[in-house]
């Protein structure tokens, strides 16, 4: 689904006005998909017989056939008023790690299985766009998480999340030792599978599987879900946005571990590491056809019961 895009992060362009209408259009995608590239050509088609410059992320460009304005993501987000990801939510993630860092807004057609985060259908999303370029649409910000890793003292490695950080031990899954300290206060340790540290876009995701509650999207929280506690006493806990997580590995861990970001991004962990986990500066502009209703994608998604009456 989504890739780790290391890549340095370069400056944001300067805020633009988003009632204004979309002049250049990126498209990005889930490469060798056969459904996605159907899409993204009818996508493309359409929007350059509507007038817009199209660039195409390169990774799908070479399936979309000749003319094809291929560039990479961060040009995408340097050059592009609008971002148009194709796929389900693991590439609206992917493509989000990077796109957050520059003032554009991200729409999704949904190509996935849930598509909490991509709105539009992808055999009909031309009425709906149309509205979206006319500038009829709503805006949401979904901040990101920042999570590194920290070796005697030194930052070994980092990286950002749309939905959670999770530390878990590395291939075979056992119980790990680590204390967990909010804002340098002590809050305890802990004997479990991992941690899963969610904002609330990934409340929906592993988090929700792990039996966290779901945070509504504008709410400034983050919850800390543990995974399979040895402690039964032990339950989710949800704690302000501008807190620091810590979490310090047990020296006595055996076997070494890992952090990921969205499940797709790796960073190693040593017993004896710290990893601190805060709510990073960068945030995602999610873009939403005019009358967008959260609820309403619970209900659809989760199967939750209709009106009664």
């Amino acid at each position: 689904m989504g890739i780790n895009f290391d890549v340095s992060r370069p400056k944001a362009r300067s805020s633009i006005n988003m009632t204004t209408k979309f002049h250049t259009i990126g498209l990005i995608g889930k490469p060798h998909h056969q459904g996605t590239n159907q899409t993204l050509k009818r996508l493309h088609y359409w929007l350059t017989m509507q007038g817009f410059e199209v660039l195409v992320e390169e990774r799908v460009a070479t399936e979309l056939g000749p003319n094809i304005i291929a560039v990479d993501l961060l040009e995408i987000g340097a050059r592009c008023d609008l971002a148009i990801v194709v796929g389900g939510d693991g590439n609206m993630l992917g493509a989000a790690r990077v796109l957050a860092r520059f003032d554009l807004g991200v729409i999704g057609v949904n190509r996935g299985n849930l598509g909490f985060l991509t709105d539009l259908p992808p055999d009909a999303f031309e009425e709906a766009l149309a509205k979206v370029l006319d500038g009829e649409f709503d805006t949401e910000h979904r901040f990101l998480l920042e999570a590194e890793v920290y070796r005697h003292g030194m930052l070994k490695a980092s990286n950002t999340a749309v939905n959670e950080a999770v530390l878990h031990p590395g291939k075979i899954a056992h119980m790990i030792e680590f204390e967990v300290y909010i804002d340098d206060q002590f809050m305890y340790s802990q004997r479990a599978d991992g941690m899963i540290v969610s904002t609330p876009t990934g409340s929906t995701a592993y988090a929700l599987s792990a039996g966290g509650a779901i945070l509504t999207p504008n709410l400034q929280a983050l919850i800390l879900v543990p995974m399979f506690p040895h402690t039964l006493s032990c339950r989710p806990i949800v704690v302000d946005a501008c807190s620091t997580i810590k979490m310090v590995v047990s020296p006595e861990n055996g076997e070494n571990l890992e952090v990921s970001c969205d499940g797709h991004v790796h960073l190693a962990v040593l017993p004896g590491d710290e990893i601190i986990v805060r709510r990073s500066s960068e945030r995602l502009r999610l873009i939403h056809p005019k009358g967008h209703n959260y609820f309403h994608v619970l209900r659809t998604k989760l199967g939750w019961g209709s009106k009664l009456f």
